[in-house]
């Protein structure tokens, strides 16, 4: 065999063996929270869906690891969220200083009521304390929104607030922020922060999400662009407001079917400020 056809042979072969690589083997240095077979080291919360548009918490509750209709569950190597009913399945463990990466695309199902609205789903960190605190459905967190045309904006869930260079913004009567670097710093927020600029996939395409966070700050990054960043998370405890730095990661189910895969994290090394993607 001559060199050119050693080093065709040599291509093709790497090729095959990627192409056969386990889905979920973590990438050195991170370790994988999904092992692609079962829901171990996750337990679900089902509190199923709302009645009406306007209804803010649920008329009864399922409760946790209680999922008869199968919301969550393991599809071809993918953790599939129905959306059929309301809820989240959130990791065992608690985590800190980390830098969390998943992929994410949507299915094709959606569920009243938001039958008419964009698929919605979520990625909460730094998720805290019972569950249902936010509206009957899901813990004291942090959300990477997931949302069609809106993925990555930040909302607060159950109060819990950052910092961050932000502007005014509103939908109706809902009055929010933007995010802006250039704008000033404001603080205290509690509210969904919008991210800037817009790097989804089309529907049905796999995304690459990021957060990156070390309770200082807090980024969320959409297919390799930043595209917002706020500061000093904390939430109010017995009266006192405290630091926010520590928590479980959680999935959310909101009337719209999605797919994940390839969640993992690794520790950070430095400041999340300072980390390299």
């Amino acid at each position: 065999m001559n060199r050119f056809r050693r080093r065709c042979h040599a291509t093709l072969l790497g090729a095959v063996l990627a192409l056969h690589l386990p889905l979920h083997a973590a990438e050195p240095g991170w370790t994988q929270l999904f092992n692609g077979k079962d829901l171990s080291g996750w337990r679900t919360w089902i509190s199923m869906q709302p009645t009406s548009d306007n209804m803010k918490s649920p008329t009864s509750v399922r409760g946790l690891d209680q999922d008869p209709r199968g919301v969550f569950s393991v599809v071809d190597g993918m953790l599939r969220v129905s959306g059929e009913e309301w809820g989240a399945v959130s990791t065992v463990g608690e985590y800190e200083n980390f830098h969390l990466k998943f992929e994410f695309k949507w299915g094709t199902k959606k569920w009243f009521p938001r039958l008419e609205a964009p698929r919605d789903s979520g990625l909460l960190y730094y998720a805290v304390g019972p569950e249902g605190a936010q509206s009957g459905h899901w813990m004291r967190s942090h959300e990477f929104q997931l949302q069609e045309g809106d993925c990555a904006d930040y909302h607060s869930l159950d109060g819990v607030t950052v910092d961050a260079h932000v502007g005014d913004a509103n939908q109706g009567d809902w009055k929010f922020y933007r995010y802006d670097p250039a704008l000033p710093l404001r603080t205290g927020l509690a509210s969904r922060i919008l991210k800037r600029g817009n790097y989804e996939k089309p529907s049905g395409e796999w995304n690459t999400m990021e957060v990156i966070a070390d309770g200082k700050t807090l980024i969320h990054v959409v297919n390799g662009h930043e595209v917002l960043r706020v500061e000093n998370s904390r939430q109010r405890v017995d009266g006192k407001v405290v630091p926010l730095a520590r928590g479980k990661f959680s999935i959310q189910s909101e009337g719209a079917e999605a797919y994940y895969r390839n969640i993992q994290v690794k520790p950070l090394s430095g400041p999340a400020a300072a980390e390299k993607f």
